[in-house]
């Protein structure tokens, strides 16, 4: 069986997906690493630190004490 893989594998060649261009909020291809990398910071930067929603889900709370076995199994 593992041989079939192997062969199947070797067939079907390197299916790597081609890597994207970073762009610049403009629209413009970045080809620099460093400025690549500095596009990536400032993105995560300006995903992650979002103000709060105004208006939050209601999420009720989620129940403490669950009813789990936790004895031998039977």
């Amino acid at each position: 069986m593992r041989q079939l893989y192997d062969i199947t594998k070797k067939l079907s060649g390197n299916r790597r997906k081609p890597e994207q261009p970073v762009k610049s909020k403009e629209g413009e291809v970045i080809t620099n690493i460093e400025e690549q990398q500095n596009r990536w910071v400032e993105h995560f930067k300006e995903l992650l630190n979002r103000p709060a929603p105004l208006n939050p889900p209601n999420i009720e709370a989620a129940p403490t004490d669950l009813p789990i076995n936790v004895g031998p199994p039977t």
